[in-house]
């Protein structure tokens, strides 16, 4: 059952927090203020299970993307998916960028093939991202095509279907500069593809050499695309469906082909081995690369993209940028979709979650326990941790929903119960 919190109640407990907390020299308002102006980039794929917008009522999964689930109420159209995402954006606190692939394109005007896509395919995006005060990023979309059937792109054997892609990527690029001078922020353009081996392949050296040269090819200088208004990145990945032997594009060849061409790390936290976590590869990482893009999911057995939670791998992560301070050297985007739900659920629920684990990591005494650290006090520095996950974070947490004008607590399930019952049900 869901109770509406009093604004006194949140108050009165938010005071008593702040002392506990200034009690160990950390200043609770603070935390709050930054943890609602760092922003998240939320995935617009969640809202429509990967479908994109490109051929209306057919499904576009594949090539190792794939949302599980039959929850009803997806959205058909551009209006709706927005309408979904506007409700989202309604009930998470903080600052927040939203995500497109490039599938989500709208060709009422101009219908072109990806290889040619335009900004002005985006144009009702931009609309409705400027009247909520909402900065777009990018990613170019190398899977659910016929181009991509075979589960390669970049890397195919075939020099005419890499020369498509390689168009692909450059308009991408031509487009996610477009928006940062319409919307006068940058724009992070986030390139990742399928490419790989069920099985065993015997040549791997070929189809990265491929890659390798395709990618300098989409990156040309050449071209005269801003670096400063198009940011890129290159996510990796250790595994997926039907790639379950062989990646082509492997986190170690992405991590060094961005710190030889200067261009964004990204790592997916879905995309290593289920028992590896990514928070102790951010300062190693960062001790090279000026940047990173993080990509916040949360697998359960392999690939699987899940909802993500505030859980202890989610904790670690920002806990580690906090340690460091690394708040201006990272971009935080999502990356799951979940269609076994209530999808504007799950946007919310994510989203939240890693608000949460921002502010989480805001409120560590980490001056303190790195001088406990250094002194060889581990005892005390264990101690201290454990006494930290006491503290009250929870009447902080609701004291930054309250400033931040969205339900605190559990009270905004039933305004998103009354928005599926409104809207959603027509769809069924």
């Amino acid at each position: 059952m869901n109770q509406t919190l009093p604004t006194d109640r949140i108050d009165t407990a938010y005071a008593a927090a702040r002392e506990r907390y200034a009690a160990l020299g950390i200043d609770a308002e603070a935390a709050l203020r930054r943890a609602l102006s760092l922003p998240i980039s939320i995935n617009c794929w969640q809202a429509d299970d990967v479908g994109g917008l490109e051929k209306e009522g057919e499904s576009m999964a594949g090539a190792g993307i794939l949302a599980t689930g039959s929850y009803p109420g997806k959205p058909r159209t551009g209006n709706e998916l927005r309408a979904d995402l506007a409700e989202a954006v309604r009930l998470i606190p903080g600052t927040l960028r939203l995500n497109l692939h490039a599938l989500y394109r709208e060709q009422s005007a101009a219908k072109t093939d990806r290889d040619a896509i335009t900004l002005g395919q985006f144009s009702e995006w931009l609309a409705w991202a400027k009247s909520r005060n909402l900065k777009l990023d990018f990613n170019p979309t190398f899977f659910s095509h016929p181009q991509a059937a075979t589960g390669l792109t970049l890397s195919h054997p075939d020099r005419a279907v890499r020369e498509f892609w390689i168009a692909h990527g450059i308009a991408s690029r031509r487009v996610a500069e477009g928006i940062a001078r319409v919307q006068g922020a940058p724009v992070v353009n986030n390139l990742w593809i399928p490419d790989g081996a069920k099985d065993s392949p015997v040549d791997r050296w070929a189809p990265r050499q491929r890659l390798l040269e395709a990618l300098d090819a989409i990156y040309a200088e050449k071209h005269g695309i801003s670096g400063e208004l198009c940011v890129d990145a290159v996510e990796g990945k250790l595994f997926g469906i039907g790639a379950e032997d062989f990646t082509v594009g492997s986190n170690e060849f992405y991590a060094g082909y961005a710190l030889t061409r200067k261009k964004l790390l990204c790592l997916d936290m879905g995309h290593f081995h289920p028992t590896e976590t990514i928070d102790d590869k951010i300062s190693a990482l960062l001790a090279f690369h000026p940047k990173l893009l993080l990509h916040v999911s949360r697998p359960v057995r392999w690939d699987s993209d899940h909802v993500v939670l505030f859980n202890d791998d989610l904790r670690r992560v920002f806990s580690e940028i906090a340690r460091g301070d690394a708040w201006s050297r990272v971009f935080i985007a999502l990356d799951f979709f979940d269609a076994s739900i209530n999808r504007t659920a799950a946007h919310i629920i994510g989203t939240r979650a890693t608000r949460l684990a921002i502010l989480n990591a805001l409120l560590e005494p980490h001056a303190e326990l790195k001088a406990l650290e250094l002194a060889g006090k581990g005892a005390q520095k264990l101690a201290l941790l454990e006494y930290t996950k006491l503290l009250p974070f929870a009447a902080v947490w609701d004291k930054l929903c309250l400033e931040a004008g969205v339900p605190a607590g559990n009270d905004w399930v039933p305004e998103l119960e009354a928005y599926e019952a409104r809207a959603l049900a027509e769809r069924r």
